[in-house]
């Protein structure tokens, strides 16, 4: 594998029963890149960060992150020290207060008691969660959950972000927060694994883009390159082999009101 890639992948599936969900994919992407991962429901998106994420394991393939093997013990927690992960289903402690919930990150990552403490307080006041502090997340709306989760995902400073539909739910106000914490990131260095089925958001914030379609990856590359002087929506469509214009039609619309 080469080390200039902070992700890679070669031949990387996954199969369940007779499905494969995620068909031989090969991935590269470079320390300090914002890389968008789109897909259809059911492409494979999901699978593909739980594999690379040690969540899930791999049918076949090989899969280097941040210059370690997954699959030897020592090298998968070397990988689990420098990654921040939001991810399907957030997966959050449900009988935790926000507060309670950081901590228990913070410490899980061997965070220094004051960093633990000064950086809680400022995501806290960040994500407006900091307002009923005796709150469960499980109380939390699915917007509070999902702020929750972007913030433990952010606590330890990570050299390397996955993001499965962190704006899903999310009100205007927050969604820019993030975006803009985001962007500062990978000013600074670290890399960004971001799914999200608002292409709109990708591309205001991503400077690379892969296109998943049936477990299979249909594009890969520099956003401009891809998008090649079109929008992403059109290029987007056109790679999962859909007219933008919908082939379904429904008989009552093609009727004029009584």
């Amino acid at each position: 594998m080469d080390t200039n890639f902070v992700i890679q992948t070669e031949g990387l599936t996954r199969q369940f029963g007779e499905q494969i969900a995620v068909d031989h994919l090969d991935l590269k992407i470079e320390r300090g890149t914002f890389f968008g991962f789109l897909g259809p429901n059911g492409a494979g998106k999901s699978t593909t960060i739980k594999m690379l994420t040690g969540l899930l394991k791999p049918s076949r393939g090989l899969i280097d992150i941040l210059g370690n093997d997954p699959r030897i013990a020592s090298e998968a927690i070397e990988i689990k020290k420098r990654i921040g992960v939001v991810p399907e289903g957030l997966a959050l402690f449900g009988n935790l207060t926000a507060r309670e919930h950081l901590t228990f990150i913070g410490r899980m990552y061997l965070m220094p008691t004051k960093t633990l403490k000064e950086r809680t307080d400022e995501l806290l006041a960040l994500m407006e969660l900091d307002r009923d502090e005796r709150k469960l997340a499980s109380e939390f709306s699915h917007g509070m959950q999902k702020k929750l989760a972007v913030a433990a995902a952010l606590l330890p400073d990570p050299d390397l972000l996955f993001l499965d539909e962190p704006f899903e739910g999310v009100d205007a106000i927050a969604s820019r927060m993030i975006r803009d914490i985001l962007k500062r990131s990978v000013e600074r260095g670290a890399t960004v694994f971001l799914t999200s089925h608002v292409l709109d958001i990708v591309e205001n914030l991503c400077t690379h883009v892969g296109i998943i379609n049936k477990g299979k990856l249909a594009e890969h590359g520099p956003l401009d390159d891809l998008r090649n002087g079109a929008s992403l929506e059109d290029r987007f469509l056109e790679a999962v082999q859909k007219d933008s214009q919908g082939k379904a039609k429904l008989s009552w619309l093609d009727e004029a009101k009584a």
